[in-house]
């Protein structure tokens, strides 16, 4: 065994180690399902940036940041992070308040349906089973480089690994791991970007270097590669396609089920928005080491193929081995942090919110989860063997579903008390369907959908006509009114002004990182890259004309906004 595999296994060994020992304290369903409600904003924020950042992250947007689209990357706007305050704020400490064990039994709760808690289930289980089998292939990938293993032993392997820690402990083992995955993956990362910097010869000379070359004309810009062969045949095309991913992708950290399921385990809303704020600054900077990693790799190598080995491949040959086993342990911890998320969801929709359970007691349903969630992980691995890997491109197709078929629902149930349970249910099913349908119309050539209208804003869109449409043939019940202005009614042990004051710190943070972020991309990325093609002038400090500096500007306006938005909530709802 080569100090490859070494890490891995060892790596792979704590989790199941630490998971199993926290497995021992589940006592009760809420242990197993929302780890008690007692998690401290470290182990949310571990969460919530783990469950995110699996391989897609690292195979799929590395092997996309390396194909051409670093700049595009780099120099997007930042409307995925700042999901993550949106959601908390209008969304996430809501949920917390309804103290429920899953998200779908909230919407059934808030609209007292049965039938809308089904729907909310069923989707929950088709998005969340097809993003865990993605994931699982990404693992595999990582182990079947280590280890020499062919694809379907890889997968057994990626699939036991995760299976072991989340069966038995479930939410409290998984927010535990999640947190360690969380610290090693950030730290590799930023290890990574080390020593591929510093075999390009620098910062600066890496920059210099990457404008230059030849296979990759413009892989800086804020646009990509564009044109014949390209995946976009103008900027303008790939700058829709990325605004449009990005405003899908924020709805998804807002109300996503594997995103806002984290909150239910928070012990008070402080440690929700807390941990929503962090987590934007988090994510981003995170986001940013992984893709200039992803593109400095075309200095070593430019013909690797597929894209998605791009950074498994500097492990091997850009690092020392003890650092290129570290980066690969984080890669595999990234993989797993996340599948662990999605099994554990997925399990608790089928055991709990599928059927009547009145007649179980804890100990029984516990007997129940577990081995639903066993069967749950069966299905999931069996499908990954049927299924070649495009980790990319597939975790697009099945993650943004719940923009459509949740978001509106989800922001009409704590904001509006003119929705129906029938205008719920409806408007999930819809979405669902829309988003969904209109997907594989364009992926099979049935119709060719430009940019601007992805399936993401159609689902949307019919999801809220159709909210809206049935609602006003209904009658909304008085309880179900009082149900959500009970929501609004903030919880006493949360008006604590030491609480206030730290929560109202996360909110600085954010504030003061918008201010940050811009002059670092811009002195460190945008100024080097335009000097590198000749851009400015004598004298000139940057081009003022470009996009490429307009949008890191346009980026910094919009955390800002996210972080007054958040210390405007804490201060008008807990400052008293």
């Amino acid at each position: 065994m080569d100090i490859y595999a070494a890490g891995v296994f060892i790596s792979l060994f704590v989790y199941i180690v630490v998971g199993n020992y926290a497995g021992r304290k589940v006592r009760r369903l809420e242990d197993y399902f929302v780890a008690g409600r007692r998690a401290p904003t470290l182990l949310i924020l571990g969460t919530l940036i783990a469950s995110v950042n699996s391989t897609g992250i690292f195979l799929g947007e590395v092997g996309f940041s390396y194909s051409g689209y670093l700049g595009m990357m780099i120099l997007g706007l930042p409307l995925t992070s700042i999901g993550y305050v949106l959601g908390a704020v209008y969304f996430g400490r809501f949920l917390r308040r309804c103290r429920v064990l899953t998200v779908a039994e909230y919407f059934g709760l808030r609209f007292g349906s049965r039938r809308v808690r089904t729907a909310a289930a069923i989707t929950l289980i088709i998005g969340l089973g097809g993003y865990l089998m993605v994931v699982t292939q990404g693992v595999a990938l990582v182990l079947g480089q280590i280890t020499g293993l062919p694809h379907w032993a890889a997968l057994c392997m990626a699939w036991l690994g995760y299976t072991l820690f989340t069966l038995y402990a479930g939410s409290r083992g998984v927010v535990i791991t999640d947190t360690i995955m969380f610290l090693l993956f950030t730290f590799v990362a930023f290890v990574a970007l080390y020593y591929v910097i510093e075999l390009s010869g620098g910062w600066f000379t890496a920059i210099d270097r990457m404008a230059s070359l030849e296979s990759r004309p413009e892989l800086l810009s804020w646009h990509g590669l564009t044109g014949p062969g390209a995946e976009w045949a103008t900027p303008l095309e790939a700058f829709i396609w990325y605004t449009t991913l990005s405003v899908a992708w924020g709805i998804v950290s807002a109300v996503s089920p594997w995103q806002s399921s984290r909150y239910l385990m928070a012990k008070d809303e402080h440690v929700v928005i807390r941990s929503a704020c962090i987590a934007t600054v988090t994510l981003i900077v995170l986001q940013h080491v992984v893709y200039y990693v992803g593109g400095t790799i075309t200095l070593g190598n430019d013909a690797i193929d597929p894209p998605d080995q791009a950074i498994m491949w500097a492990a091997f040959n850009m690092m020392p081995a003890l650092a290129g086993s570290l980066l690969l342990a984080g890669i595999l911890a990234a993989g797993l942090s996340s599948a662990s998320t999605f099994m554990s969801l997925v399990g608790f929709s089928v055991s709990y919110d599928l059927g009547e359970h009145a007649s179980l007691d804890d100990r029984q349903m516990l007997r129940l989860s577990r081995l639903l969630m066993f069967g749950v992980g069966i299905v999931a691995l069996v499908i990954a063997l049927l299924t070649p890997p495009n980790i990319f491109w597939i975790t697009w197709f099945v993650a943004t579903v719940f923009a459509s078929s949740w978001g509106p629902v989800a922001l009409l149930s704590v904001w509006s008390d003119r929705v129906t349970a029938a205008g719920a249910f409806w408007g999930i099913v819809s979405g669902f369907l829309g988003n969904v349908l209109s997907k594989l119309a364009d992926v099979l050539g049935i119709i060719d959908l430009p940019g601007y209208f992805d399936p993401v804003f159609i689902g949307g869109v019919i999801s809220l006509a159709v909210v809206l449409l049935v609602s006003r043939r209904g009658t909304v019940p008085e309880e179900a009114k009082r149900l959500r202005r009970k929501l609004h009614e903030v919880p006493p042990e949360d008006l604590d002004p030491v609480r206030t004051r730290n929560t109202l710190l996360a909110a600085k943070l954010l504030i003061a990182y918008a201010f940050i972020s811009p002059v670092m991309i811009l002195t460190l990325y945008v100024r080097p890259y335009h000097q590198a093609i000749g851009r400015l002038g004598e004298g000139q400090w940057l081009d003022w004309s470009s996009f490429d500096t307009i949008l890191p500007l346009i980026g910094a306006t919009i955390i800002l906004t996210a972080g007054l938005v958040s210390h405007r909530a804490v201060h008008k709802a807990y400052a008293r």
